[in-house]
């Protein structure tokens, strides 16, 4: 049994959602082919509404009554510390984890498997285009929480290599849409960009505030704002030109061969296909936990599953290329910059 803590209600619940709904076209065609090793995969995944409280509670039912052989797709930087104790007391594996915080990278965690690329990947991508675009006052809206810290750093980081800091820094509540006070703050400093480091519902509500202030800065999110659901939260084409960095190919992209697989799995489960990038992480990152029980053997044990994990050197998915190894758990650097259009993305 694999155990997942996500939100799957609440303001945040899309990120959680599409993310399990991509892993579990993964796991159905793994079981309909007779499983791994014959066993069949359950996942069984707990809400916790992206608060860190109940991701607690959730892992130890998770790990305890549940008896977890892994833990797979937690969603968040702020719930994914609060159970970093937990995972290192019990030596389960934490796989593919959604969130690139440093703090999942730095230290080096043995029982942590990261398949998506850091934030600092992220940042550095979004502050070399921008400056290349001739923006150099450049604002940073944050979550206030262990997530948005870490963004923060990171983007005072890529600015200081360039030889500037941030214009103006706001902060928002976890999950809130009371953004007016910070979108004010932001555009009394003039920016002409701002990189947003929130999940969709404040990323969205900030965007909404700063067009009726009049403001034409360049938006920038990192990946975790969830593309999807910051589209559906911005109706009428106000999501335009705003700029998501993303960790995953093009979910419409049918020259990757993983994509076409993606996209015909997603077929056979949804009732009208529905693609995304956080549903393609979820599917990639179901063929990255399947790969290490294949090689784990008839009889896994966790640490077995560490030793699989760890011998995956250039591990091509179909176009989407992994590589693990003793002492390094970061599978992917993948980055891309996407800009949202008037209309949404088609299947």
């Amino acid at each position: 049994m694999l155990g997942q803590s996500a939100p799957l209600s609440g303001p945040s619940a899309q990120l959680g959602r599409d993310y399990r709904e991509g892993a579990l076209a993964w796991f159905d065609e793994v079981n309909r082919r007779g499983g791994i090793h014959g066993r069949k995969l359950r996942l069984v995944s707990l809400d916790d509404r992206y608060e860190p409280a109940l991701t607690l509670r959730n892992t130890r039912r998770l790990i305890g009554k549940e008896r977890a052989f892994a833990l797979f797709g937690y969603v968040g930087t702020p719930t994914v510390k609060a159970i970093l104790p937990l995972v290192e007391q019990a030596q389960i594996p934490l796989v593919a984890p959604l969130t690139g915080a440093r703090l999942l990278r730095e230290p080096f965690r043995p029982m942590v498997f990261n398949l998506r690329a850091s934030y600092q990947a992220e940042i550095d991508r979004i502050v070399d285009d921008l400056v290349r675009a001739g923006r150099h006052r450049i604002a940073v809206l944050h979550q206030e929480d262990a997530f948005g810290e870490d963004g923060l750093r990171a983007t005072r980081s890529a600015l200081a290599r360039r030889g500037l800091q941030p214009v103006a820094i706001a902060g928002v509540q976890r999950n809130s849409t009371a953004t007016d006070g910070a979108a004010r703050q932001v555009h009394q400093r003039d920016p002409s960009a701002v990189v947003i480091i929130s999940a969709y519902p404040s990323s969205a509500a900030f965007s909404r505030s700063l067009q009726r202030l009049g403001s034409t800065a360049q938006l920038m999110n990192v990946s975790f704002v969830g593309t999807g659901g910051l589209q559906d939260s911005l109706p009428g084409g106000m999501a335009s030109g705003i700029g998501v960095s993303q960790v995953v190919p093009f979910p419409w992209n049918r020259r990757v061969p993983v994509v076409v697989e993606y996209q015909r799995l997603m077929r056979r489960q949804q009732t009208t296909a529905r693609y995304g990038f956080t549903s393609l992480e979820g599917f990639l990152a179901a063929r990255l936990l399947t790969e290490g029980l294949q090689r784990a053997g008839v009889n896994p044990s966790r640490q077995a599953l560490v030793t699989a994990f760890e011998s995956m050197h250039k591990l091509d998915l179909g176009g989407y290329r992994i590589s693990l190894g003793p002492g390094d758990h970061q599978a992917s650097d993948f980055v891309d910059l996407t800009f949202l259009g008037a209309q949404r993305w088609g299947p």
